[in-house]
């Protein structure tokens, strides 16, 4: 009896460490890469480090969202990394400029974020990491190969936490039109910590933004330093007036470390408080309504449709 019941945890453990994908990649005959190495600038290490294209976007995924997210939200994840990725080493030089010899860092401040199986276990712990590593790893091999295009060429596949209900226009954030990139609303977000509050001393406001802000201890919509002077098609601030200066929301969000620039604000003593909805820029694909479409019965390709406008899903082999 105990023999029986040590061998059925085994095969517990087993399913739950990823054991699905070991058993597909046994019976079904995998995608082949041919060959394509992407050449990925490690910021710590200060080296180069050369990887498979899947290797790579495995690494991606784990990094850029939740590995407890659906299957489906994982594999439009990973699709949208692959294309990021494709359409840098189609570019060449003209947008790999970030490093000489990479076609791209880990930074996710100006790239994409790529974990190390190493920092996988950190991130998630030993036990976790075999469950979840096999689980992306699905569902990059369910994709494998395929990019996000637009009237032929790789897209660029933007994307951010969450939206607060409806994703903005690329112009109304960049100021300039990406047709693939059109505000749509996103019903089924399901970021259980989109609001939140910040609260901003008044002169560390000025001097990070370079303004004069007299202090406020009391303000009304009338006699406030701060007003909208335009918004975009959400009703997100979109250009603010901060006494004579003119500044974009996504300058403000930046220069002043907001979760995204859906924010609203109030004077309170010698402080800001700034409330923000969701988490990003808000272009392109919604990371927690992906999630949440996901749970609703979409799959990965009508995920990806809805988020990016009018693009098609095609094959890396078309593009070498």
């Amino acid at each position: 009896m105990r023999k029986i019941f040590l061998i059925t945890l085994i095969l517990v453990l087993l399913l739950a460490l990823g054991l699905p994908w070991v058993v597909q990649k046994i019976m079904e005959p995998r995608v082949q890469e041919e060959g394509t190495i992407v050449r990925l600038y490690r910021h710590d290490a200060d080296t180069v480090e050369l990887m498979s294209l899947e290797d790579y976007v495995t690494g991606v995924v784990a990094a850029e969202m939740p590995a407890l997210f659906p299957d489906e939200a994982l594999k439009a994840q990973a699709v949208a990394a692959r294309t990021y990725i494709v359409k840098r080493m189609v570019a060449g030089g003209v947008m790999n400029n970030c490093h000489e010899g990479a076609d791209t860092c880990d930074n996710p401040s100006h790239a994409q974020g790529c974990l190390t199986r190493a920092e996988m276990k950190e991130r998630w712990g030993t036990l976790k990491y075999y469950q979840y590593y096999y689980k992306i790893r699905m569902a990059v091999d369910d994709t494998a190969g395929e990019i996000i295009t637009y009237q032929g060429q790789p897209i660029d596949p933007v994307f951010h936490a969450a939206c607060g209900g409806h994703t903005e226009d690329a112009e109304d954030v960049w100021m300039y039109s990406v047709p693939y990139l059109r505000g749509v609303a996103c019903p089924y977000e399901n970021n259980p910590n989109s609001i939140q509050q910040v609260a901003i001393g008044q002169d560390q406001v000025a001097k990070a933004l370079g303004v004069e802000l007299q202090s406020v201890p009391v303000s009304t919509k009338q006699d406030q330093p701060i007003k909208v002077v335009e918004s975009t098609s959400t009703g997100r601030p979109k250009t603010l007036l901060i006494n004579d200066r003119r500044l974009s929301a996504s300058e403000i969000r930046q220069k002043l470390g907001l979760r995204s620039t859906n924010f609203t604000w109030q004077f309170k003593n010698d402080q800001i408080i700034f409330e923000t909805v969701g988490y990003g820029h808000g272009v392109g694909m919604c990371q927690y309504g992906a999630s949440g479409l996901a749970e609703h019965g979409y799959d990965y390709k009508q995920i990806i449709n809805h988020y990016y406008t009018g693009v098609q899903i095609n094959n890396i082999n078309d593009y070498r």
